[in-house]
């Protein structure tokens, strides 16, 4: 997981580097794209599946949500300090519990709800509307999180039938596909030098993809999830010493307190899934 953390941060720096020399569906196309490709072992194992309509249709509605949320992503991170984008993406798990309780009809505990209300205190200290201006990448940040936490649901509702490579390729497929139309539209020369490095971005994506599937079969939840925090110190560094973006006190506190709610609700989750194992084994003996 820590690893997975690193890689992340990665992403974000090599997009970060680009600073907007590609423009962001673009961008987005071309990682998805070439990702595609680095998944040709787990597409070559979808030939000989024959999914269901109602299964397709999320795969496919999934993918769309998906593509307007790396654009957005991609915006963000070519306007906005890699910290920034870092602590505000971390909603995106607070957000993943509030729509578990609407559309998976999940039971809305009090620490669930204790979460939310913290986290969005958190979101508001690294905002500070009021006190200075919310530009549009920050907007733009805070959508892409509300449609990466449509996209985790989904995820969550095929995972019952389908494996992760085989959720990631299918990921993968559709979303370059539902990214082409925008990415003709906005499409600009490009450089070598701007194509390895999405081509660079694509593989260590891919591979922290790779390694958090790894740290969460090999770990509950309520050990991998606090070092996510790491992403933010990773993030700090890497804006501070790379770009000479400005430390920002604000961000961290924010992305600190929004990170201490998504590991409170992970313990909480992770005790309560104890609980009920434990009253279930005693009906059964």
């Amino acid at each position: 997981m820590v690893l997975t953390t690193i890689l992340f941060v990665g992403v974000t720096a090599t997009v970060r580097y680009l600073e907007g020399e590609v423009p962001a569906p673009q961008a987005a196309f071309l990682r998805y794209a070439i990702g595609t490709l680095l998944l040709t072992p787990s597409l070559i194992t979808l030939i000989k599946i024959k999914p269901n309509k109602p299964l397709m249709s999320k795969f496919l509605l999934r993918g769309l949500v998906h593509s307007f949320g790396v654009t957005l992503w991609f915006y963000a991170m070519s306007v906005m300090p890699v910290a920034e984008v870092t602590a505000i993406g971390f909603l995106t798990y607070i957000f993943v519990s509030i729509g578990a309780c609407i559309f998976l009809k999940e039971k809305l505990h009090k620490h669930r709800i204790t979460a939310v209300i913290i986290s969005f205190l958190g979101a508001l200290i690294i905002l500070r509307p009021g006190f200075k201006v919310i530009e549009s990448g920050q907007l733009g940040m805070l959508m892409a999180t509300v449609v990466f936490t449509a996209s985790y649901l989904i995820a969550k509702l095929v995972s019952k039938e389908r494996s992760s490579s085989e959720i990631v390729a299918m990921l993968s497929i559709f979303t370059t596909i539902f990214l082409i139309p925008s990415a003709i539209y906005s499409w600009e020369p490009i450089s070598i030098e701007a194509l390895l490095i999405l081509a660079f971005t694509a593989l260590i994506a891919t591979i922290g993809h790779i390694t958090m599937t790894q740290a969460i079969k090999a770990a509950p939840m309520v050990v991998t999830q606090p070092i996510l925090f790491l992403q933010l110190v990773w993030a700090s560094m890497v804006g501070l010493f790379l770009f000479d973006e400005q430390f920002d006190l604000y961000v961290i506190i924010g992305g600190t307190i929004i990170m201490i709610c998504v590991c409170y609700v992970s313990y909480r989750e992770h005790v309560l899934g104890k609980k009920i194992t434990n009253d279930v084994l005693q009906k059964v003996i």
